[in-house]
């Protein structure tokens, strides 16, 4: 007997009466088009009036509770909101009605007992169903033999009692398995979902790093050339095509950007972040090891370090002088960028927590210090990380 997996996963709220679409109902994960091949079950509860040769009315009432019953038992796979109560037991009802006269009725407490399951979310509700089930099969099988109405013998007490419940009992198995599978797919569509939230958060990330740095460039030189274009339009021209180049490298570094990977090396930031100060009118004093050798990651992430504080520096510090330090010290790298501007506010912005956020991730860390200017400081280990976000997976 059948193995009728409802889908209840796919069940909605609201009224009870209302339909799915119809190109939805058969692509259920968990069903799919079982509906219609468990229906020919039905079958059996036509045995009785054939073999009996019953009257015309006798198969009118067959015909019009069979009717019944399809509307019910497709409406738990075709409604949105179907209501278990009504349909399982609309379903057990014609059982109890017909089996005085059609012992085939006990089709119908075996198509109920096979739903349970399927209907309730929990093995403990389905035993109590498929025992309430059994125990109104059994009851009026044997109130039926007791008072000798109707033809029920053994077998169609069997099959009214004992065998639903032994339906039952196998399909909570599968009902079982198909929570489970349920749990599986709603587990998997977040792993999904977060993995998109942190590749947008990473693009963010990147995308301002890259753009932030390059539009304030782009800015400071603009400014500078219209201020040169009366007084030295040679000067002013120098500019204009630097803006030019920047504009084309932008380009490119937005699109390596996008791909997860990054043009320029440590050393050549470190030269470009030193030009860019040197434009804004900042004195600078650049100390790096040029034979330190670094992981990619740990080189991408202080590459975009150094772009992030520079920036900063040129547009909020309102600075003179700034110091770019980058060491090796007891198998740690260890960047610092310090100015003697103003000082940034105590909140971070979204540059800097995104800096954070890609250092921690490294297992590094991310000191500010906002006395006499501003000093950042970021100390990364020189080993190959084991991500944070994948390790704690």
């Amino acid at each position: 007997m059948p193995l009728i997996p409802v889908g209840r996963e796919s069940w909605g709220t609201g009224s009870p009466w209302k339909l799915k679409p119809w190109n939805t109902i058969f692509k259920d994960a968990d069903h799919g088009w079982s509906p219609l091949l468990w229906v020919f079950y039905l079958g059996f509860f036509f045995v009785d009036p054939v073999l009996n040769h019953v009257s015309s009315r006798r198969w009118t009432l067959d015909i019009a509770g069979a009717i019944v019953f399809l509307f019910l038992y497709f409406g738990l796979f075709a409604l949105q909101n179907p209501s278990v109560f009504v349909h399982i037991g609309g379903i057990l009802l014609l059982g109890v009605i017909f089996m005085p006269w059609n012992s085939g009725a006990c089709t119908f407490f075996i198509f109920a007992a096979a739903m349970v399951p399927f209907c309730v979310d929990s093995k403990k509700a389905a035993v109590a169903g498929l025992l309430i089930v059994g125990g109104i099969g059994a009851l009026e099988g044997l109130l039926l033999r007791i008072t000798g109405f109707g033809h029920v013998d053994g077998w169609v007490l069997f099959y009214a009692a004992l065998f639903p419940i032994i339906i039952g009992a196998g399909n909570t198995f599968f009902a079982e398995r198909n929570r489970m599978n349920r749990q599986l797919r709603k587990a998997h569509e977040e792993v999904e979902h977060l993995a998109k939230v942190a590749e947008r958060e990473r693009i963010a990330r990147d995308l301002h790093d890259v753009l932030g740095h390059t539009l304030s460039v782009i800015t400071l030189k603009s400014e500078l050339a219209g201020k040169l274009i009366d007084r030295d339009p040679q000067r002013a021209g120098k500019e204009i095509r630097e803006v030019e180049e920047i504009s084309r490298q932008a380009l490119s570094e937005v699109r390596d950007a996008i791909r997860g990977y990054r043009a320029r090396g440590l050393s050549a930031e470190l030269a470009h972040a030193k030009a860019t100060l040197e434009t804004a009118g900042v004195s600078v004093q650049c100390d790096a090891s040029t034979s330190l050798q670094l992981p990619a990651m740990q080189e991408s992430v202080l590459s975009l370090a150094v772009r992030e504080g520079v920036t900063n520096v040129v547009r909020h510090a309102q600075a003179t002088n700034c110091r770019l330090r980058l060491e090796q010290k007891n198998g740690t790298c260890r960047l610092e960028i310090a100015d003697d501007g103003q000082g940034f506010v105590s909140l971070e912005g979204n540059g800097l927590r995104g800096m954070r956020e890609r250092v921690e991730m490294l297992g590094g860390t991310l000191e500010r210090n906002n006395r006499s200017g501003t000093t950042i400081v970021i100390t990364l280990p020189l080993k190959e990380p084991r991500v944070k976000s994948e390790s704690s997976q």
